[in-house]
């Protein structure tokens, strides 16, 4: 950049430039001039000229000499006053671009997703008490009095409902010249957390885990600890006490996890340990409260953050620590503009910045198991629950043999063991990973089945709301009550559950029970967390669920799970069937007896002799991962291989392919790395576009992005529709 060192240091250069990086997927910062008095420096988030638009920006680190007369340029219009990005988060950001081959400037976006919030937050009007009393004294005026001749500072709405009156009496002492205005900082979007609020309640295998990870916290520099514990071991309260160092270091903190939106439960187990709750980030929140946590956030005025994965790009002070629960869990992987696991960028940015991350699972990923065997990860193993609560007695229901009633989906087996945990007063739990009423709804007289016109995928009806619905696109219509292909009325079937479906058979068999549906289709977040705030106290007696359920919830009434389809997760050609069946399904079994109570698993499949079956209910999860990575390392798949999607899209299929085959043909011999396909995706249309896959495999010590960087520079330029995305460690074969 042209004479970048002489302008950010104040050398003799007339004309200032510097590179910005914008907001859009340019391969490059942007070289801007920057007036004369103005002072950026790398990091300074900049309002800048873009075409006919003014867009934010980062000043970055400088780069190679342009040849570019600076006197051409654009000037940088505005420096927004807020602290800079950080070097680390540069550094990351740059990486995270370089190594899933997305532009950086969509990698900067996801750090500047709050732009209301580049500029200070605005004073906010306060009172303080002068010493006059006003002449004539009523009671409400001497409540307020009371209250403020300690000589702190109130908001006049503050003031009024802490004494228990109007806003009136305020004002009119305010008029007696018993108050002056003054201005104070915008109030903080949560209180600081309290390291020592709160004893820990640690025992056994626990106390040494948090004494590891206090440890490594006090050695302040990078590496990764994996706690890897069964279902109510005691995980949360060991990372609390690393996180409680981290505070005492005067540190921030990033908590991730998986679906922040509904774990209203762990805001609460924070609250009881630090006296506070951390402050949110997700995609739920009000955009105000967005804006006030990237300000304080950057500003270092809050100090833990717990969020879903785009919280991994916030632009924090001094971050000393970052905790990713559920680690396995393939919501962190993000399928949309920037293509990124947080699970993996957590530990590129702890490395980064030289500082500990700590992974928690009670079903680890094979990737976090392996490193852990091969001494990368320091493992810490909980193998106990909690306060000697015992593991849930598992059985594996054969529906072979057990099947269930015509037109039904639960074993008679199933039934009974329903009907005897609602007698004692207990909760069941009947888990369906399967959204809405029923997949699929086709005609018994022509065979008609009511597809998706934007996609390669069935309608799912969803009866409560009198609807059919597409859930990819999110297409939907009203359930008919013929069928269009030959007009015959009533003839509508159902073919298959879904979570509504189950439901209406429960109520069937037992009308008198207290039942609930959860379902992320059915509610939004609030009242999410109010259906799971009843079930822990007790409120509900049968509880139907999605996989929302498995997400670390505690119900203490809950003593029996019910698995509905335990085969569903293993009918796809997913090389990670086989361990996300086996996580999901031992973390919905792990919902049971939590809290001490006998508890039983029940688990409906028509494949008991299946290794994932056999080791969820011997409860033996090392036999399966030595299977799993054994299996893995044969056909050296991911850890001991590597994996890239290209995804090729288009208006048309023609145009799909034809891209996709030319950029097969581009690309380069080198040994070690295959490229599979073109072929097209197993969901071959969404939202309109048809879709064609290449599957890149490579050894572990292939260089994929340089393979892939080749193929598409050597390949035909997207044109018209053509769209390709790249995929680098697919968590998704769709």
């Amino acid at each position: 950049m042209n004479r970048l060192t002489d302008d950010l240091f104040g050398g003799p250069s007339v004309v200032r430039t510097v590179p910005v990086l914008v907001p859009m997927p340019a391969p490059r910062p942007y070289s801007y001039s920057v007036p004369e008095g103005m002072a950026v420096e790398p990091g300074s988030i900049v309002q800048v000229p873009l075409g006919p638009r003014l867009v934010a920006g980062v000043v970055w680190d400088p780069v190679a000499e342009d040849n570019v007369d600076p006197k051409k340029l654009r000037p940088i219009e505005k420096v927004f006053d807020c602290p800079p990005l950080t070097k680390d988060m540069r550094a990351f950001v740059d990486w995270v671009a370089a190594y899933t081959l997305t532009p950086p400037g969509l990698v900067a976006r996801m750090a500047l997703r709050a732009p209301a919030a580049f500029d200070p937050e605005p004073m906010v009007e306060g009172l303080r008490f002068t010493g006059v009393r006003p002449e004539r004294m009523t009671a409400a005026r001497e409540r307020v009095l009371a209250l403020v001749e300690e000589g702190l500072t109130w908001t006049r709405s503050g003031l009024a409902h802490a004494a228990g009156t109007s806003s009136s009496v305020i004002d009119g002492l305010t008029a007696q010249g018993s108050f002056e205005t003054i201005f104070l900082p915008p109030p903080p979007v949560v209180a600081r957390p309290d390291p020592d609020y709160a004893a820990p309640r640690l025992e056994g295998p626990q106390v040494d885990a948090a004494a590891d990870l206090v440890e490594k916290v006090r050695d302040d520099r990078f590496g990764v600890a994996l706690i890897d514990g069964i279902t109510g071991s005691g995980k949360t309260e060991v990372y609390f006490e690393a996180i409680a160092e981290t505070l005492r270091q005067g540190r921030q903190v990033l908590i991730l996890l998986p679906e922040i939106a509904l774990t209203a439960s762990f805001l609460e187990r924070f609250q009881h340990r630090f006296g506070s709750k951390p402050a949110e980030w997700h995609s739920e929140l009000a955009p105000r409260t967005r804006e006030k946590v990237w300000r304080q956030v950057a500003m270092g005025e809050v100090r833990v953050v717990a969020g879903a994965r785009s919280a991994l790009f916030l632009p924090f002070e001094d971050l000393g620590l970052v905790v990713v629960d559920e680690e396995h869990d393939p919501a962190y992987k993000q399928e949309d503009r920037v293509f990124y696991n947080a699970r993996d960028m957590a530990v590129v940015r702890a490395r980064i910045g030289d500082f500990p991350v700590v992974l928690v699972s009670a079903t680890p990923s094979v990737e976090s198991r392996v490193n852990a065997d091969h001494g990368r990860y320091q493992a810490l193993h909980l193998p106990t629950r909690f306060g000697e609560a015992a593991l849930p007695d598992l059985h594996l229901v054969d529906l072979r043999r057990h099947p269930p009633q015509r037109g039904g989906f639960l074993s008679p087996v199933m039934l009974r063991a329903i009907g005897k945990t609602v007698e004692r007063g207990e909760q069941a739990l009947l888990f369906l990973n399967r959204r809405g009423y029923a997949p699929l709804t086709l005609c018994r007289v022509c065979g008609h089945r009511f597809q998706c016109p934007q996609c390669s995928s069935w309608l799912v009806e969803h009866r409560f709301r009198g609807q059919i619905q597409c859930h990819h696109c999110g297409y939907a219509e009203r359930t008919p009550e013929a069928c269009p292909e030959c007009g015959t009325f009533d003839h509508l079937a159902a073919c298959g559950p879904g979570v509504e479906r189950i439901a209406e058979e429960v109520e069937k068999h037992f009308p008198e029970a207290r039942t609930i549906v959860l379902s992320s289709d059915l509610m939004g977040v609030k009242r999410l967390r109010l259906e799971l705030e009843a079930i822990a106290k007790g409120e509900a007696d049968i509880v139907i669920g999605t996989q929302l359920v498995a997400k670390g919830h505690n119900f203490p009434l809950m003593t029996l799970v019910g698995i509905v389809d335990a085969d569903l997760g293993l009918s796809n050609g997913d090389p990670r069937a086989a361990e996300r069946t086996f996580q999901l399904l031992s973390q919905v079994t792990g919902r049971a007896g939590r809290t001490g109570l006998k508890s039983h698993g029940l688990i409906q499949t028509y494949q008991p002799m299946h290794p994932v079956m056999q080791a969820i209910v011997s409860g033996d999860a090392r036999d399966f991962y030595e299977r799993e990575i054994g299996e893995r390392e044969r056909a050296m798949l991911p850890p001991f291989g590597r994996l890239a999607s290209v995804i090729v899209s288009a208006d048309s299929r023609v145009e799909a392919e034809s891209h996709a085959r030319a950029l097969r043909q581009a690309a380069p011999g080198v040994s070690g790395i295959a490229i599979l396909g073109p072929a097209e995706a197993p969901l071959a249309l969404i939202r309109g576009r048809h879709r064609f896959r290449l599957l890149v495999h490579g050894q572990r010590s292939s260089d994929m992005q340089a393979y892939l960087r080749a193929m598409l520079a050597n390949g035909p330029k997207e044109r018209g529709s053509i769209l390709v995305q790249v995929d680098i460690d697919p968590q998704s074969f769709l």
